[in-house]
Protein backbone atom coordinates (compact mmCIF):
# COMPACT_ATOMS: atom_id res chain seq x y z
CA UNK A 1 0.00 0.00 0.00
CA UNK A 2 1.37 3.48 -0.88
CA UNK A 3 2.55 5.66 1.97
CA UNK A 4 1.51 9.26 2.59
CA UNK A 5 4.00 12.07 2.16
CA UNK A 6 4.74 15.13 4.32
CA UNK A 7 6.68 18.07 2.92
CA UNK A 8 8.33 20.52 5.32
CA UNK A 9 8.20 23.73 3.29
CA UNK A 10 11.41 24.96 4.93
CA UNK A 11 13.22 21.90 3.53
CA UNK A 12 11.57 21.81 0.11
CA UNK A 13 14.11 22.34 -2.68
CA UNK A 14 14.13 25.58 -4.64
CA UNK A 15 14.41 25.64 -8.43
CA UNK A 16 15.67 28.93 -9.85
CA UNK A 17 13.78 29.70 -13.07
CA UNK A 18 15.46 32.93 -14.21
CA UNK A 19 14.67 36.56 -13.44
CA UNK A 20 14.54 35.87 -9.71
CA UNK A 21 11.59 33.49 -10.17
CA UNK A 22 11.81 30.58 -7.72
CA UNK A 23 9.74 27.38 -7.69
CA UNK A 24 9.35 24.93 -4.82
CA UNK A 25 8.18 21.54 -6.13
CA UNK A 26 5.93 19.81 -3.61
CA UNK A 27 4.38 16.62 -4.99
CA UNK A 28 6.33 15.52 -8.10
CA UNK A 29 6.73 12.13 -9.78
CA UNK A 30 10.40 11.59 -8.89
CA UNK A 31 9.84 12.14 -5.14
CA UNK A 32 6.27 10.84 -4.79
CA UNK A 33 5.97 8.10 -7.45
CA UNK A 34 2.44 7.00 -6.45
CA UNK A 35 0.93 10.47 -6.96
CA UNK A 36 -1.29 10.96 -9.99
CA UNK A 37 -0.83 14.75 -9.97
CA UNK A 38 1.94 17.36 -9.59
CA UNK A 39 1.97 20.39 -7.26
CA UNK A 40 4.24 23.20 -6.25
CA UNK A 41 4.57 26.90 -5.57
CA UNK A 42 6.23 29.63 -7.60
CA UNK A 43 7.22 33.12 -6.44
CA UNK A 44 7.52 35.92 -9.00
CA UNK A 45 9.38 39.14 -8.12
CA UNK A 46 7.77 42.42 -9.18
CA UNK A 47 7.62 42.77 -12.96
CA UNK A 48 8.43 39.11 -13.70
CA UNK A 49 6.29 36.31 -15.08
CA UNK A 50 6.04 33.23 -17.23
CA UNK A 51 6.14 33.43 -21.03
CA UNK A 52 3.11 32.25 -23.01
CA UNK A 53 3.05 28.45 -22.78
CA UNK A 54 0.82 25.38 -22.54
CA UNK A 55 0.96 22.00 -20.80
CA UNK A 56 0.15 18.39 -21.67
CA UNK A 57 -2.46 18.28 -18.88
CA UNK A 58 -5.05 20.41 -17.11
CA UNK A 59 -3.75 22.95 -14.58
CA UNK A 60 -5.19 24.86 -11.63
CA UNK A 61 -3.42 27.95 -10.29
CA UNK A 62 -4.33 29.80 -7.08
CA UNK A 63 -2.74 33.11 -6.12
CA UNK A 64 -1.37 32.73 -2.57
CA UNK A 65 -0.14 36.30 -2.19
CA UNK A 66 0.23 39.44 -4.24
CA UNK A 67 -1.46 40.50 -7.47
CA UNK A 68 -0.82 40.10 -11.15
CA UNK A 69 -2.39 39.08 -14.42
CA UNK A 70 -3.46 35.91 -16.21
CA UNK A 71 -3.58 35.98 -20.01
CA UNK A 72 -5.31 33.50 -22.30
CA UNK A 73 -6.58 33.99 -25.89
CA UNK A 74 -5.52 37.66 -25.78
CA UNK A 75 -7.75 38.32 -22.75
CA UNK A 76 -5.94 39.69 -19.69
CA UNK A 77 -7.55 39.13 -16.28
CA UNK A 78 -6.40 40.87 -13.09
CA UNK A 79 -5.62 38.45 -10.25
CA UNK A 80 -5.61 38.98 -6.49
CA UNK A 81 -4.98 36.75 -3.48
CA UNK A 82 -6.95 33.47 -3.59
CA UNK A 83 -8.20 33.98 -7.17
CA UNK A 84 -8.06 30.63 -8.96
CA UNK A 85 -7.78 29.65 -12.61
CA UNK A 86 -8.47 26.44 -14.50
CA UNK A 87 -6.47 25.93 -17.69
CA UNK A 88 -7.28 22.97 -19.98
CA UNK A 89 -4.43 20.96 -21.49
CA UNK A 90 -2.96 22.59 -24.60
CA UNK A 91 -4.33 26.11 -23.93
CA UNK A 92 -1.60 28.80 -24.20
CA UNK A 93 -1.53 31.06 -21.14
CA UNK A 94 0.76 33.10 -18.92
CA UNK A 95 0.96 34.65 -15.45
CA UNK A 96 2.77 37.91 -14.74
CA UNK A 97 3.38 39.93 -11.57
CA UNK A 98 2.34 43.50 -12.39
CA UNK A 99 2.72 44.82 -8.84
CA UNK A 100 5.62 46.19 -6.81
CA UNK A 101 5.48 43.27 -4.34
CA UNK A 102 6.14 39.53 -4.80
CA UNK A 103 3.37 37.31 -6.21
CA UNK A 104 3.19 33.65 -5.14
CA UNK A 105 1.07 30.95 -6.78
CA UNK A 106 0.17 27.35 -5.97
CA UNK A 107 -0.08 25.19 -9.08
CA UNK A 108 -1.65 21.76 -9.49
CA UNK A 109 -1.29 19.68 -12.65
CA UNK A 110 -3.62 16.78 -13.40
CA UNK A 111 -0.74 14.47 -14.34
CA UNK A 112 2.32 12.96 -12.70
CA UNK A 113 4.56 13.80 -15.66
CA UNK A 114 4.18 17.34 -16.96
CA UNK A 115 5.58 19.13 -20.00
CA UNK A 116 5.64 22.81 -20.96
CA UNK A 117 5.44 23.95 -24.58
CA UNK A 118 6.67 27.50 -25.14
CA UNK A 119 4.27 29.22 -27.54
CA UNK A 120 6.85 31.42 -29.29
CA UNK A 121 9.35 28.67 -30.10
CA UNK A 122 7.11 25.58 -30.08
CA UNK A 123 9.74 23.85 -27.93
CA UNK A 124 8.40 21.27 -25.46
CA UNK A 125 10.41 20.59 -22.30
CA UNK A 126 9.98 18.50 -19.18
CA UNK A 127 8.43 20.56 -16.41
CA UNK A 128 11.09 21.85 -13.97
CA UNK A 129 13.95 20.56 -16.11
CA UNK A 130 16.97 22.80 -16.71
CA UNK A 131 15.35 23.88 -20.01
CA UNK A 132 12.12 24.96 -18.26
CA UNK A 133 13.14 28.56 -17.60
CA UNK A 134 10.71 31.44 -17.17
CA UNK A 135 13.14 34.04 -18.58
CA UNK A 136 16.54 33.90 -20.23
CA UNK A 137 19.38 35.01 -17.98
Amino acid sequence: MPQGTFIDIDKAPEVKRGGGIVTRPLIVHHTTPDAKFTTGMTRFPPGEGAPMHSHNCDEQVTVLEGTGIYEVDGVVTELKQHDTTYIPAGLPHRFHNTSDAPMAILWIYAAAEVTRTFTDSGETVEHLSSADMMVSE
